[in-house]
């Protein structure tokens, strides 16, 4: 189907955080018009419990695009909201899930970018479980919603390269960009009516992006020392994984965000701590994990340099 100048698409778009930003930015200044834009309730967020907008709702309102923040939606009031826009194509960029009365309201449906080469990594997490999994490539896609999580016909895919080095904040900041064009492009083709809809391929094993939560990101010194690394480099900057440091009789919970490897043989009992010259390192299976960038509690990110300047460690000070 496709459209023509007396349809022109007329979109809506829905998201909320930074990585959405990217692509409704893009879908602008593509000369598409975006008749309005769903996004989460403003909620309190910090120490201060101060109200805060989504950047969604930020960037949509410096740009004077209508804006609506259903808390539930399936009202009925949302909903008539909703068709009084008049979109004929929805697109959606890291919100909820849709009920079926939103998805399949427009008359070109509604379609979705996510963070992986679906059917792989299907869920919430997808660019931390690609990490944390050690793979080597990811991508973006996008595919039209259907009543299953990720599950409906893609449209267009592309992919991108995991460096060895590629934390999530990294990877994240080149799918949103690669993702925002991926956007664009396939809605030129919903408008030009040359949209594909191929159906996922789920022959081979399929790997889950589940919700992260705190017990996921625990650090398991047990390992291997490659495990440990991509798990760090896969919960960093965000949410973080954290382990409990056993120093002088106290045990307090930090956040490690960057490390390196280091191959060796060594005697030293798993978790313990050594510190040589202005470095930090942990022993684990085969080797140490040296770590770079990590967090004390009430403390900011530091550099492990930083670290060691007020730190000090007994000699059997641990991880845990």
């Amino acid at each position: 189907m496709s459209t023509s100048k007396n349809n022109p698409l007329r979109i809506v778009f829905m998201g909320t955080p930074d990585f959405a930003v990217g692509t409704l930015k893009n879908i602008l200044e593509a000369d598409f018009n975006v008749v309005g834009v769903i996004t989460a309730p403003d909620r309190p967020a910090g120490r201060g419990r101060k109200v805060q907008e989504s950047a969604v709702k930020q960037f949509a309102v410096q740009h004077n695009l209508r804006v609506l923040q259903p808390t539930n939606l399936k009202d009925e009031g949302f909903l008539e909201e909703l068709k009084a826009l008049n979109a004929n194509l929805q697109v959606v960029v890291a919100f909820r899930m849709l009920p079926k009365a939103v998805w399949q309201m427009p008359e070109f449906g509604t379609f979705n970018l996510h963070a992986s080469l679906l059917p792989q990594y299907r869920g919430a997490a997808p660019i931390n479980w690609a990490i944390i999994n050690g793979e080597t490539e990811t991508g973006v896609t996008t595919f039209f919603i259907d009543e299953k999580i990720d599950t409906g016909n893609i449209v267009l895919q592309q992919t991108e390269k995991i460096l060895p080095t590629d934390s999530v904040g990294d990877l994240h900041d080149r799918l949103m960009v690669i993702g925002a064009d991926l956007v664009v492009e396939t809605c030129k083709q919903i408008e030009a009516g040359t949209a594909t809809r191929q159906p996922q391929n789920e022959s081979k094993a399929l790997k889950p992006a589940p919700k992260i939560h705190k017990d996921t990101c625990r650090i398991d010194w047990s390992a291997s020392m490659k495990t440990i690394y991509n798990h760090i480099r896969g919960l960093s900057p965000y949410p973080g994984a954290w382990t409990m440091l056993i120093n002088d009789g106290k045990e307090d919970q930090i956040k490690i965000f960057k490390t390196e490897k280091l191959q060796a043989e060594h005697n030293h009992s798993i978790g313990k701590i050594l510190v040589e010259k202005k470095s930090l390192k942990v022993a684990v299976e085969g080797g140490y994990i040296s770590l770079l960038e990590l967090q004390l509690p009430g403390k900011r990110r530091m550099q492990v340099t930083e670290v060691l300047n007020g730190l000090n460690l007994e000699n059997d000070a641990h991880l845990r």
